[in-house]
């Protein structure tokens, strides 16, 4: 009979048993403790990191696991020293307003860091031997640049996009940026409606492969390798497409966040709905340009055979329970083989189910917001953030197992797009760079000359500091 691996403390108990005479390899045993349902019920907050002064929007563990970064509205990135609960330096990252995506780049002794942020800058701030931060300006979007994704193991590469629906892409060896596409309704063509994007994320098993996401019920699956770096071709039509066949067509429909499996699969977090995890065969095609396509689509989700009778084939796992329709949220996985899926959620909480999707475990842990949910690269520790100035971190140390809470509310329709205002007006798309310092009236490279959709932002989250240029010395004794 097939051995149960259902966590739980007795089969914690089992396994370093079984361990102990040579049954289960040491590598089998952490990886399976690791994965353990028993630890994800004993999480408590163990540490509350307290520097900033605004909401924080973005927590990154460089790839040792023993520094934590965050970003936040005050503009500032602090680097943790997570265990011990303090400061190890902060720096001002050079943006003009609230920072929403800050990581490490890896191999580079953590001393390259990437940022994005609601003034459409994409900024690198390099951490130097003498004890200073020099930050400079790679790139800019026309509107809010809320993620970033890195080439998995890459010290030079990643791809951002922005509310200006622009796809760029950058080497940190290389001077500027190199704008791959547009996402547009309909593919490439330029009548095509913008598609204001929240969300980038690259495929772990075949870094080529990247997926966007933002105003519409569709997560785009792109090629890097069909883009012609001389530029006589674009990237602007999709190899694949994902959403669930009851979301095609869906009006107050859109994607706030996405994650990759370590075996490829695609999670999807969608703006007031759930969360549904995508197997590569689970695709619509590229092209859905023909009324056929979408019809096929649903016609084969009301269809007997559109699953068997596991009910995993065609129809992708849906996660339920939390609310998403105030901000724009991550999700993500958690344990060493994916075993768990975390988002936060509008109620405050944090939010971790199983990988068949039941919800496991619901933590409080934020007053307004939670937007954030970070695992730690090697161990069972998440660092959470959200509208509260703090960054808690919880580890499984509670000595009673928690059982989930009784008061879970349904999501709750709203009649709009998280607050976003689009206003018609003259579009523009930049790239180039710029040392802290330059005249922000300098002309800036034209990374997509096709584009003229004449969608604008209007920001409602905007700070008028000028306080951006210059360099912060820092002391790196302890960063040492």
């Amino acid at each position: 009979m097939r051995r149960s691996r259902a966590g739980s403390l007795g089969s914690a108990i089992v396994d370093v048993s079984r361990r102990e005479v040579g049954e289960l390899r040491p590598r089998s045993f952490a990886l399976r403790l690791a994965g353990s349902e028993d630890l994800v019920l004993r999480f408590q907050i163990s540490t509350r990191l307290q520097q900033h002064l605004g909401c924080v929007n973005t927590v990154n563990f460089n790839s040792d696991g023993d520094i934590l970064l965050s970003g936040s509205d005050d503009r500032h990135a602090t680097l943790w020293d997570w265990q011990a609960g303090k400061v190890n330096f902060s720096f001002h990252t050079g943006h003009l307003n609230n920072v929403f995506q800050a990581k490490f780049m890896p191999y580079t002794n953590d001393r390259t860091i990437v940022t994005s942020a609601a003034d459409g800058q994409v900024r690198h701030a390099l951490i130097t031997e003498g004890g200073a931060v020099q930050t400079t300006l790679l790139a800019r979007h026309c509107g809010r640049v809320h993620k970033l994704a890195i080439e998995p193991g890459s010290p030079h590469i990643f791809y951002t996009c922005g509310e200006d629906g622009l796809v760029q892409h950058l080497d940190l060896r290389i001077k500027g940026a190199r704008g791959l596409f547009t996402c547009r309704r309909g593919g490439g063509t330029r009548e095509g409606l913008i598609i204001h994007l929240n969300a980038v994320a690259i495929d772990p098993r075949n870094p080529n492969l990247f997926a966007v996401a933002g105003s519409d019920e569709y997560a785009r699956l792109y090629d890097v390798r069909k883009y012609k770096w001389d530029g006589s071709s674009d990237l602007s039509q999709p190899i694949d497409h994902f959403c669930p066949p009851h979301l095609i067509n869906s009006a107050q429909i859109g994607i706030t966040g996405l994650a990759f499996s370590n075996r490829s699969e695609l999670l999807v977090s969608y703006y007031n709905e759930c969360i549904y995890l995508f197997d590569r065969n689970m695709g619509l095609g590229s092209d859905l340009l023909s009324d056929n396509s979408k019809s096929d689509a649903s016609e084969k989700s009301k269809s007997p055979g559109a699953m068997d009778s596991d009910g995993t084939d065609d129809i992708p796992q849906v996660y339920m329970g939390h609310s998403n329709y105030e901000t724009v949220k991550g999700v993500g996985f958690f344990g060493p083989k994916c075993e768990y899926v975390v988002s936060g959620s509008d109620c405050g909480r944090a939010f971790i189910w199983n990988r068949g999707g039941k919800l496991v475990r619901v933590m409080e842990a934020d007053m307004h917001v939670v937007n954030c949910i970070e695992p730690h690269p090697h161990t069972a520790v998440l660092a959470s953030s959200g509208i509260e100035h703090d960054i808690k971190v919880w580890t499984p140390d509670a000595s009673e197992r928690a059982s989930l809470p009784p008061d879970i509310t349904e999501i709750q329709p709203v009649d709009m797009w998280f607050g976003l205002s689009y206003e018609d007006d003259e579009e523009e798309d930049y790239s180039g760079e710029e040392s802290i310092g330059d005249d922000d009236d300098e002309e800036e490279e034209d990374n997509d000359d096709d584009d003229d959709s004449g969608t604008d932002f209007s920001l409602d989250d905007g700070d008028d500091d000028d306080d951006a240029n210059g360099d912060d010395d820092l002391n790196l004794d302890e960063f040492d």
